[in-house]
Order: C-alpha cells, then sequence, then structure tokens
C-alpha cells in the first residue's frame, strides 16, 4: 500500500515545481497596450510610425508610506536619434534662472530688470510666468540672455543631465549669437545696476544621427532642394527632459548634487506656474483656451480641464515637430504619472512651409495616448 504520506509530499512538491517553472505572462509595457486602441487618431500614426519619428517615455509611480517609487517604459527612445525640442528648453533655463539669482546680490525673482537694448521692465517671475502659460518665446530669450549658452550647459551637466545642448534663442534674428546682451535691474526704485555681457565659446555641430530631415526647406521664400540640417539647433533627448521634469517633481529621490539649487518658495513659484491654465492669468479663453499648451489628454479639445486634473508641463512645437513632457496629477482620484512623447508630423517633407500637421495628425496622437495611459492607471488604482 502506498504510504499516504509520501504520495501527498510527492503531489505537494509537483505543484510546487509546476507552479515555480510555468512560464510567467510578461508585464505588458502600458505604451503597447496604449497602442492596441482602437482610436484613430492613435491608430493613424500607427500605421505609418516610421514617418513619424515617434518617442515616448512613460512612468508608474506608486508610494508606499513615506517612499516613492518609479517604474519606466520606453517606446522608441533613442538619445541618438535627433528631434528638434522647439520649446521644451524653456522650462530648464527657467529653472536655471531661478538657481542664478541665487547667487547674485540684490537680486530675486521679483526684482525688475530689462536687458540693454529692451523696452520692456520686467521680473523674473514675470517672465517665466509667461513662459508657461503660453509658452512666450521673448520671454525665453530674455533667461537665454541673462544666463548664456555656456551656464546653461555647465549647470546641467554638472547634475548630471546628459543629451541636451541649449544654443540658441527662438524667433529672433540673433538666435545663434554667442556674445548675450547686458542686464540691468534695480536694486531700489533708482538705482541700476548692470551685469557684463557673457561671451560663450562657439557652437560645434551634433554629431547624432538623423540630423538632417525631409527633402526641402524655405529660406528667405526660396526653396532649398535639400534635406534640412538641424546640427546646430538645441537638442534635449527625451530621457533629459525626464530627468530635468524629475528632478523638480521629486527632488527627495535624487542627491544634493543632482537636484537644482532654488528654494522652497521657488520651486512651488514654479510648480504654480507649470500648471496654471492661461484663463487663470487673464489671457483671452478664445485664443488661449486651456489646452493651448497641455496636449496630453486635452489637446484635441478646447473644453475646460476639470480642477481635480493638474498638468505639469512644457510642450514645444516647430518644424513639424510636438513634444510634450508632463507630470499629470488626478486629485480626486489620487493617481499621478510622469509622460514624455515627440511626434513629427510633416507629410510634405518640406520644412519652413508652415504646413503641418499638427492640429490633424500630432495633438490627437498625443491626447488620446495621454487619455489612454490616464485610464490604464486609474484601473490599476482600482485593482
Amino acid at each position: 500500500m502506498i504510504n499516504r504520506k509520501k504520495l501527498f509530499l510527492g503531489m505537494l512538491l509537483c505543484f510546487f515545481f509546476l507552479a515555480c517553472t510555468e512560464k510567467q505572462k510578461p508585464i505588458e509595457n502600458p505604451i503597447q497596450q496604449a497602442f492596441k486602441s482602437n482610436n484613430p487618431a492613435i491608430q493613424y500614426v500607427l500605421d505609418s510610425l516610421k514617418n513619424h519619428e515617434v518617442q515616448i517615455k512613460f512612468t508608474q509611480i506608486d508610494r508606499k508610506n513615506e517612499a516613492v517609487f518609479f517604474k519606466d517604459y520606453d517606446f522608441q527612445v533613442n538619445a541618438n536619434h535627433y528631434f528638434y525640442p522647439a520649446s521644451t528648453v524653456k522650462f530648464p533655463v527657467a529653472i536655471l534662472a531661478l538657481e542664478k539669482i541665487n547667487s547674485m546680490v540684490h537680486f530675486d525673482m521679483n526684482t525688475r530688470f530689462y536687458i540693454e537694448g529692451d523696452t520692456l521692465e520686467t521680473t523674473v517671475a514675470q517672465e517665466i510666468t509667461k513662459l508657461f502659460a503660453v509658452s512666450d518665446n521673448a520671454a525665453y530669450n530674455r533667461l537665454f540672455e541673462f544666463l548664456g549658452q555656456d551656464e546653461i550647459h555647465q549647470k546641467l551637466q554638472a547634475k548630471g543631465i546628459e543629451n541636451v545642448r541649449i544654443s540658441h534663442r527662438v524667433s529672433t534674428p540673433n538666435a545663434d549669437d554667442i556674445t548675450t546682451r547686458a542686464i540691468v535691474y534695480y536694486t531700489n526704485d533708482s538705482t541700476t545696476n548692470i551685469t557684463d555681457k557673457i561671451i560663450n565659446k562657439p557652437i560645434k555641430p551634433l554629431k547624432i544621427d538623423h540630423l538632417k530631415k525631409g527633402k526641402g526647406y524655405f529660406e528667405e521664400a526660396i526653396l532649398l532642394q535639400e534635406p534640412f540640417d538641424f546640427s546646430l539647433k538645441n537638442y534635449y533627448a527625451i530621457d533629459a527632459q525626464h530627468d530635468v521634469l524629475k528632478r523638480i517633481i521629486f527632488p527627495e529621490e535624487f542627491t544634493i548634487a543632482e537636484r537644482f539649487t532654488i528654494s522652497k518658495e521657488q520651486r512651488d513659484f514654479l510648480l504654480e506656474a507649470m500648471h496654471t491654465l492661461p484663463r487663470e492669468l487673464g489671457y483671452d479663453t478664445k485664443e488661449y483656451y486651456d489646452s493651448y499648451v497641455k496636449f496630453f489628454m486635452y489637446g484635441d479639445s478646447q473644453e475646460l480641464i476639470p480642477a481635480s486634473i493638474e498638468i505639469y508641463n512644457k510642450v514645444g512645437y516647430a518644424y513639424g515637430t510636438l513634444t510634450d513632457c508632463a507630470y499629470i496629477k488626478d486629485t480626486e482620484n489620487d493617481i499621478a504619472f510622469l509622460i514624455t512623447a515627440t511626434i513629427l508630423v510633416n507629410k510634405n517633407g518640406i520644412f519652413n512651409d508652415n504646413d503641418y500637421e499638427y492640429d490633424t495628425v500630432g495633438i490627437p496622437f498625443l491626447a488620446a495616448l495621454g487619455r489612454e495611459l490616464y485610464q490604464q492607471e486609474l484601473a490599476r488604482k482600482n485593482k
């Protein structure tokens, strides 16, 4: 007679062995899961994916007691594959401007100043607010003059942020001038100080892939039948954008050397500027609707963004490239995630002709992607 005890132990061991050796189903990348959506805005891009140079980085955020845990997912993220970052470079420049004033005497974010040759008196706080609310180019250019190319590069590199080169201003004739203009600032109502001009190092061409794009471009109303060369343009890779955002949203998760040296007051101000909507600052809602510079989830709509959804982000769009880098927080359902993505929408392959599919392809894709990932996080929260 078979010993029942031995039989039971044998069955138990067999069950344990099968349980251990059974092939576990891999956890699906949420981005790939979002791509299974039948939303035409997503499927249209996937049907011609190579043409759109899509890169996406998504971070799930979990908390346990006081600890924060990140789980990153990538899709085609490649620092060696160039895309034009457009206005996303305004984010690190805003942070570094706050950092710089901390090393100056009689200068804070509310100190009045003007750029030599400029007629507008302003403050760093005012320029940062405009920079996020409506992606104001002149605001960015003023902060760029304040810093200079070399300081921007050195400060970011010192914090371990790689694959970034911010070399020029935007939408201005002297965009790549390596000499900055002097800053005149007030120490009281009548006394002024003037900073020295900064002479920066000459800008060298980038040496990565896909710097030449398309089949032609316009220069002074003349069509040149050759690829457009981005080798001297700004460069701000997806991982770099994600790393900068993480350092602002979760500074405690980084070493002191990796953090930006800004005060709590400055960080609180920056976060407020990042998620404040244009209407809250008095901008015309017909032109500057809630999603004017918020592409994920709401970019394809001009409806009001619910008060429970807070989006801390910086977008960029130029040369047919759309990019958004965002921390999205649902205060009602207690979920949050990070997402950075870029997409090229230039069907005819011609640059500087202002014929890009921003509203018909790019923004609908980013909005739909944001909604799909949000719904996944909502489902994960409710499990």
